[in-house]
């Protein structure tokens, strides 16, 4: 299965491989050729088709880096310890506060230092400077997409394949979160592209260039995220070889000088972590991080078996719909190698994944590019065009659901939480469901491939319309946000270095990166002995108790047992999306005593 129609052949598909595809197109019933549209006659070539792909990425994973607050906790949990190594020059631990950050490698906390550092900003830089590397990567991860796909196909179907990439939701959200997995996704995904040429060219020397790709990739992914890249890889490597029962093929990738080169990448800082924290690192990384998302639910994100294959229908939308169409197709050409690759890459580490204690949405995205490709090949042989009709059906309904189901939200969601919804992020919405469904009746004509314009536009307008406007203005799921302007508004408070704060029963890790490193979570007892401390050395020093509602009883009773009288100078509510609480925290001073004046005015002391 690949694309030869556009007078481009696969790039490493050797003569007997390119009469055997032909041979297979020729007997089967759904390969006939497609007539190209307009756009894809323009745009699928090697010069624009990357060109229109860079246009596509940034109109998907701009909106919002601006607006969008972090989205507690993962992202600030990085952000913080980011942060944190600016502020005090450590570039070798990783901690959040006082506490040790042992559960994930260093990659992606230099990734974010030095886009900060590059932006010429400091530790205070805002959070879009942090998430940088996450929108870059994913920008990347879409064009070594084509890259890739360029292996087995030519630059239409290419183009397809890493159009499919970069219009899933789930890429979109990483796009916008400053964490691991959209630098993870790139490097996964150059590493793939190198191990496929060296399988299709099934060399009897060693590829030096492909070699040297392969495993600097494969070392980036371990510094960025420990074991998942070398999982996902190697897994795929085994697979390869146990279908085709051949091995010699992987001598192309240099293996021995290969395997020198990763480790010296990779060593240097493991080494000085383990003189750093005498081997606690890896015991913390290993025993309790990696291996008990294995055994068990990790912070109650445990799931049964086959749930992920389930949320794949959601968050790598659209690809779902199309695959749909195009499973037919892909049967029948089952024994190609672009086949014979995407089943290796995916259904080893998909098995891998559900038999994971611990699931959460961004485990599979690794995946998605084995998806795409099959189905990107599949549409320029036109499939679609015989499929049976409930098939289509089912494809038309999973591609206008969930965009009519988000414009319904972002009208109806907004009243629920109290607040009005923003005019022009529902209007978005609501265009995008209308490109969605015209989508899903193309899809019910005829070829799929006819729809992919439509649903590109879909994909634009969700992401303009929510990130950019509807999830921005859901103020009361911002509490953080909130809470930390709410305090520059307290008379004397306004300049954070000259301000203390403590929090009792609110502890979103957003709030301390926004509000700064020398936030502390603390006890209502605590919080009440923080309040009446005097600051002789500097008395102008503001000091605030930020105590959610929970624990303002055993904050007052504290306060009183020591003679202290507490202020609320302000109240910030609203809910916290991670467990869907009503939160209600009063910001507390300590009370300035008054006493009246001759002429009856009230005097502070």
């Amino acid at each position: 299965m690949s694309d030869t129609r556009d007078d481009q052949k696969p790039e490493a598909a050797g003569k007997a491989t390119e009469k055997s595809e032909r041979k297979d197109k020729v007997d089967s019933p759904s390969a006939a050729p497609v007539r190209k549209p307009v756009w894809l006659h323009i745009f699928g070539h090697d010069i624009t088709a990357p060109f229109l792909l860079l246009l596509l990425s940034l109109a998907l994973f701009v909106p919002g880096q601006w607006t969008v607050p972090p989205l507690d906790r993962d992202e600030p949990r990085f952000t913080q310890a980011t942060k944190q190594m600016l502020e005090t020059n450590d570039y070798i631990d990783i901690r959040f506060q006082d506490q040790a950050r042992h559960k994930k490698p260093v990659g992606i906390y230099w990734l974010q230092a030095a886009a900060v550092k590059l932006t010429g900003q400091g530790a205070d830089a805002p959070l879009w400077a942090y998430r940088l590397p996450s929108v870059i990567a994913s920008i990347i991860s879409v064009l070594a997409t084509f890259w890739l796909a360029r292996a087995f196909m030519g630059p239409a179907g290419a183009l397809l394949a890493a159009g499919f990439v970069a219009l899933a939701i789930i890429v979109g959200v990483e796009a916008r979160l400053a964490k691991t997995d959209a630098a993870l996704f790139a490097m996964i995904i150059i590493a793939q592209g190198a191990l496929a040429r060296v399988w299709l060219k099934d060399p009897d020397k060693r590829l030096w260039g492909l070699g040297f790709l392969f495993w600097t990739a494969l070392a980036g992914s371990v510094l960025i995220k420990g074991p998942v890249g070398p999982m996902v890889i190697g897994l795929t490597v085994v697979g390869l070889m146990a279908m085709k029962r051949k091995a010699a093929w992987f001598k192309g990738t240099a293996p021995i000088a290969g395997l020198l080169w990763f480790v010296l990448l990779v060593s240097p800082w493991f080494v000085a972590i383990w003189i750093a924290t005498d081997g606690t690192f890896f015991t913390e990384a290993i025993g309790k991080d990696l291996l008990g998302k294995v055994g068990q639910g990790q912070e109650g994100h445990g799931a049964p078996p086959l749930t992920h294959l389930g949320a794949m229908f959601g968050i790598f939308w659209p690809l779902p719909a199309f695959f749909v169409i195009a499973l037919p197709l892909i049967w029948h050409e089952r024994k190609s190698p672009l086949v014979t690759f995407a089943v290796a890459w995916f259904v080893p580490s998909w098995i891998v994944f559900e038999l994971v204690a611990t699931k959460l949405p961004h485990y599979t995205m690794p995946l998605l590019p084995a998806l795409a490709l099959p189905v990107a090949a599949a549409l320029m042989e036109g499939a679609g065009a015989t499929t049976r009709t409930w098939l289509r059906w089912v494809a038309a309904v999973l591609l206008a659901v969930p965009a009519l189901g988000l414009a319904v939200a972002a009208f109806a969601g907004p009243f629920a939480l109290g607040v009005w919804p923003s005019p022009p992020g529902s209007v978005l919405l609501a265009v995008g469901a209308v490109f969605a469904i015209a989508a899903a009746s193309r899809v019910l004509r005829g070829p799929a491939l006819y729809a992919f314009p439509a649903i590109c536009l879909t994909a634009i307008c969700v992401s303009i319309g929510f990130w950019g406007f509807v999830g921005p203005a859901l103020t009361p799921i911002w509490v953080s946000p909130r809470l930390v302007a709410a305090m520059d508004e307290i008379p004397g408070c306004a300049d954070k270095s000259n301000r203390l704060v403590v929090t009792t029963g609110f502890h979103e890790p957003s709030f301390i990166f926004l509000e700064g490193t020398t936030t502390k979570i603390v006890s209502a007892q605590d919080a009440a002995a923080f309040l009446a401390a005097d600051e002789a050395a500097n008395p102008a020093t503001c000091r605030i108790a930020a105590i959610e509602s929970r624990e303002e009883a055993a904050f007052l009773a504290a306060a009183k047992e020591i003679g202290l009288v507490p202020e609320a100078v302000k109240r910030v509510d609203g809910l916290n999306i991670n467990g869907g609480d009503d939160v209600d925290i009063g910001l507390y001073e300590k009370s300035v005593p008054t006493t009246v004046s001759e002429d009856g005015n009230e005097q502070q002391q």
